[in-house]
């Protein structure tokens, strides 16, 4: 891994990139989002503070675990401008995100002991399918696959 010496206190994105093990288009992505900020230099290159590789892990570790990048925006943006999160940020967050992951796990544990069963109808027509429509009130009145009740007007020919 390339290191930068103490006295660079900016990176530029191919640095930002090396270092964080990102993508330099994800560098770009994360930046559009609001999750990182650069600056411009009078070449119109743009330049990150060191704090931006902290940030950048915090993000990836954050996405690895699913969190969305609107949740994590919303996460950084509580911490003071140019501030590198701590552990202390990362314990706090992760708290509070935790009943989300243990729900999104509950919702994978649904989704693996039912796979068999879809995949066994093929269509996604069954009565009650607990995948496409897991809390179907319309398959206890119909069977096959609707997103939305049907309608009957007078005069309708079907």
């Amino acid at each position: 891994m390339p290191q930068i010496p103490e006295k660079i206190h900016e990176l530029t994105v191919g640095q930002l990139s090396a270092r964080s093990g990102a993508a330099v288009s994800a560098l770009h992505f994360y930046e559009a989002k609001g999750l990182i900020s650069s600056r411009r230099t009078s070449g119109n290159q743009r330049r990150f503070s060191r704090d931006a590789l902290r940030r950048v892990a915090f993000v990836r570790a954050a996405q690895r675990v699913g969190i969305p990048l609107a949740t994590i925006r919303q996460a950084l943006a509580e911490l003071p401008e140019e501030r590198t999160p701590t552990r202390e940020d990362w314990a706090r967050l992760s708290r509070a995100w935790r009943s989300e992951l243990d729900a999104r796990i509950q919702q994978l544990g649904r989704l693996r002991d039912h796979l068999t069963d879809c995949i066994g109808c093929g269509c996604l027509s069954l009565d009650t399918c607990v995948l496409s429509n897991p809390d179907d009130a319309i398959g206890e009145r119909i069977a096959g696959s609707r997103l939305l009740p049907e309608r009957t007007t007078k005069g309708s020919k079907e």
